[in-house]
């Protein structure tokens, strides 16, 4: 068995949000947005119920040209990317965490 880590994750929703592009001085484009995901069930009654899950997306370079051309609020994609997290302390001095994706791959479902 092969000693490499695997960090993959693969994500369909619906983005909560007009994607945020910013080019950096370098020429190269970032793109961020929030993602929601759904997850359906029934419980002990049989009635129906529906959880919600949002996640944080991060992409780089050519995928967030793609992004940025062709994604807007409520669209419905799929996207492939790996987990990562990052640490800050905030103003007051409190250690703050996200987890995002890390982009590179997205594929535009649904209608356009």
């Amino acid at each position: 068995m092969s000693s490499t880590l695997r960090n993959k994750v693969q994500l369909i929703g619906n983005l909560g949000s007009d994607p945020e592009v910013l080019t950096l001085a370098s020429g190269r484009k970032l793109a961020k947005f929030s993602m929601a995901t759904n997850e359906s069930y029934k419980d002990n009654k049989g009635t129906r119920q529906t959880n919600t899950h949002w996640h944080q997306v991060v992409a780089w370079g050519k995928t967030a040209e793609l992004i940025e051309a062709y994604l807007g609020k409520g669209k419905e994609v799929a996207i492939e990317g790996k987990l990562t997290t990052r640490s800050w302390e905030d103003p007051q001095g409190n250690k703050r965490y996200a987890t995002e994706v890390i982009c590179n791959h997205v594929l535009l479902l649904g209608k356009s």
